[in-house]
């Protein structure tokens, strides 16, 4: 049993390779964060993948670190062919009818999962729940399945049913709703002005209504209706009062990237404010050593209530494993696709 001085840092980080150097497996070794996250830059072909993950895994001695990455298919994809399969974007899946948009988000999901566990993945940030809104900053667009609440929670429901039976995790994202942005969050920090009730009945229902799952990404957003000053990523307003009560989501908690241009302050005040505020993780992500420095001797060990919502998720993810026929579901897959291209792949329905 760790004493509290030796639980992993509440941190995700990612390298900048294709295999560890000696200050990154030195800095991982001394600041044991509870994971990983991979990009394009990261993932060459299978064998060095999975060699990358192994290396992580080690440098920590924990062979069950989480190991994160973003592949949504469309333009959010870290694996790339020709060594991996291209999928489509979530609105090609929202142009099928229902309910064979479902089917699509599920089998796709399947799939996805299955490329990441051959190579030791077990988190996915997928699927996208945003809603995406007239004048919008396309950010977003193509990555949302629709703009019907209700049609986004069940083809985000499938999603993370297929990765879950996949043995990975589904990361429910950006919560409490990044749809409305007229900004990219990478770049400024977005203000959403609708009123609360608004946004109940639209952006949030969606996480509402998906509250169960295992992990969630918060956006860095401000809604100024709730509190108008402070992005969702560092306001305990929205993350006790909205994600935690209002929606009932008690699963793991990691912020988006805190480096991204929507934040404030230095890295080691985002890192202190996201883990106050009751993010579980802060994350970090573009490998670059003295950032990741920074935030190291910021970032707090674990709360318990973190690390019991970290056990939680993994024993869902061990639990949930289904048997699986690749090349039935390819080929159904496939034929779902065409109906998307049949049809023009026409826009998402809008409610």
């Amino acid at each position: 049993m760790r004493t509290e001085a030796r639980l992993p840092r509440a941190l995700v980080l990612g390298c900048a390779g294709e295999r560890l150097n000696a200050d990154e497996r030195r800095l991982f070794a001394a600041v044991d964060p509870v994971g990983f996250v991979l990009f394009r830059r990261n993932c060459k072909d299978p064998d060095q993948v999975r060699a990358l993950v192994a290396e992580m895994r080690d440098a920590v001695g924990r062979a069950d670190a989480p190991v994160l990455i973003d592949q949504e298919g469309g333009r959010v994809a870290r694996l790339q062919p020709p060594h991996w399969r291209k999928y489509p974007a979530a609105a090609q899946i929202g142009a099928l009818p229902d309910p064979l948009a479902e089917e699509a988000a599920r089998l796709g999901a399947r799939l996805i999962a299955d490329d990441l566990a051959a190579l030791g993945i077990d988190v996915d940030a997928l699927p996208v729940l945003d809603l995406p809104a007239p004048g919008a900053d396309p950010v977003i667009g193509d990555r949302a399945y629709d703009s019907d609440p209700a049609r986004v929670a069940r083809l985000g429901r499938a999603a993370c049913e297929g990765l879950l039976q996949g043995g990975v995790l589904p990361i429910i994202k950006h919560i409490p709703g990044h749809g409305r942005s007229q900004v990219d969050s990478h770049r400024d920090l977005p203000r959403v002005d609708a009123n609360r009730e608004e946004l109940a009945k639209t952006d949030f229902a969606p996480f509402r209504a998906l509250a169960a799952m295992p992990w969630a990404m918060t956006a860095h957003i401000v809604y100024t209706a709730i509190d108008p000053n402070i992005p969702a990523t560092f306001s305990p307003i929205i993350i006790d009062g909205v994600i935690r009560r209002d929606m009932g989501f008690d699963g793991v908690l990691i912020s988006d990237d805190i480096s991204m241009g929507a934040l404030q302050g230095s890295l080691a005040e985002r890192t202190r404010r996201a883990l106050a505020a009751g993010c579980d993780l802060a994350l970090h992500c573009n490998g670059v050593l003295a950032e990741m420095e920074e935030v190291a001797d910021a970032a707090s060990p674990l709360t318990a209530a973190a690390q019991a919502r970290l056990a939680r998720a993994e024993a869902l993810r061990r639990n949930s494993v289904q048997p699986f026929d690749r090349a039935a579901t390819e080929a159904r897959f496939a034929k779902l696709l065409e109906q998307t291209v049949a049809a023009g792949n026409r826009a998402p329905h809008r409610a």
